[in-house]
């Protein structure tokens, strides 16, 4: 049995208390939280957890092994190296820190301490996106090409945060799970009109040395909801639709293909229309599904699915993000990046 705690009982702690209640082999001692109310709340729905209005009755709990963080993500440093550094093993909420320089050294002392790191990224523990990962893997798309993907609606805003760090975390964390390649370079424009210097409204895109491209429109200012994803490839196409309730993922036999006339100095493309199908997919709880995992990679010393790895390259991602916004637009190229598929001139970012 592992016993847990979890800091933070506001919009999404509720969920995790609940999941991590019903989890296997696992055991809620207490949740931390400063206000009252929410305490109270926490009581009213499950009166056999402890709450604490301090989190360091968790950190330092000799009882406790893990430690779930649901806090704003400036706090998720300081909490995670805190209970790190107590030998905890340490679940952050996305995103997983407000810094490259913060996840890196998160890292080095789970490392050191010997413990788990993890990152919830819910999503890649739906059923849709393993679905989608497993049509990829398996070639069914041909080669991947394209991901464009629209994650919008009006509010929440932010007061610590822009609208990327928030809303995009979900997609870029689907978008490292599902493709293998690392990507390049980024490029990101975004507005506030809240006067704050926090942007409501933003447009990233990812590029990749092979050509591939991945593309994240987000907005807190939208009259409608859309989750909406597609994924194309050179032999069928995804389209995502998370608010769809019983067809979430529709896979078109759809795709093109092009020749170059020489004499005319044009290119021919050809289109090809087919048969649409709606593949069956898991139903259970993705919440549920992360916080099993979270318990057996603990149990079992393996790495989860969302892995502390992909919770950086999430960041990474988000903080080149922000460099390309407060310079116009202008590329960003990321460390450790590829040499791309065509010349270019680029500048890099510090």
């Amino acid at each position: 049995m592992v016993n847990v705690g979890i800091i933070g009982y506001g919009y999404w702690g509720p969920n995790l208390v609940r999941n991590f209640y019903a989890a296997n082999d696992c055991c809620v001692k207490a949740v931390a939280d400063a206000r009252p109310e929410r305490l109270q709340q926490l009581e009213k729905f499950f009166p056999s957890i402890r709450g604490v209005k301090d989190a360091r009755e968790i950190i330092y709990d000799p009882d406790i092994d893990a430690v779930v963080i649901a806090t704003p993500v400036s706090t998720h440093f300081t909490l995670g190296r805190k209970a790190l550094a107590e030998g905890k093993h340490v679940l952050l909420e996305k995103p997983m820190t407000s810094s490259v320089e913060e996840a890196e050294l998160l890292i080095n002392l789970a490392e050191q301490k010997g413990v788990l790191l993890m990152v919830d990224h819910t999503f890649l523990y739906t059923g849709a996106v393993k679905k989608m990962r497993q049509l990829v893997d398996s070639q069914e798309l041909g080669n991947i090409k394209y991901i464009d993907s629209t994650r919008i609606n009006l509010g929440l805003f932010q007061s610590d945060i822009n609208v990327l760090w928030d809303l995009a975390p979900h997609d870029i964390s689907i978008l490292n799970y599902i493709v293998d390649e690392r990507p390049y370079s980024v490029n990101a424009t975004g507005i506030t009109h809240t006067n704050n210097n926090i942007e409501n409204i933003a447009y990233l895109t990812v590029n990749y040395a092979s050509g591939f491209i991945a593309h994240f429109n987000c907005s807190w200012t939208s009259p409608v909801k859309v989750r909406m994803m597609l994924i194309g490839g050179d032999q069928k196409m995804i389209l995502y639709n998370d608010l769809e309730i019983t067809e979430k993922i529709k896979v078109y036999d759809t795709g093109y293909s092009y020749s170059t006339d020489e004499e005319k100095k044009r290119v021919l493309v050809d289109y090809r229309t087919g048969d649409i199908h709606v593949p069956k997919l898991e139903t259970t709880e993705a919440l549920l599904g992360m916080a099993n995992d979270f318990i057996s990679c603990i149990q079992n010393k393996r790495e989860p699915i969302s892995s502390y790895h992909l919770g950086l390259d999430v960041v990474r991602i988000l903080e080149a993000s922000n460099k390309s916004i407060k310079n116009c637009g202008r590329e960003v190229v990321l460390t450790n990046s590829s040499v791309p598929f065509t010349d270019r001139v680029v500048e890099v970012l510090i």
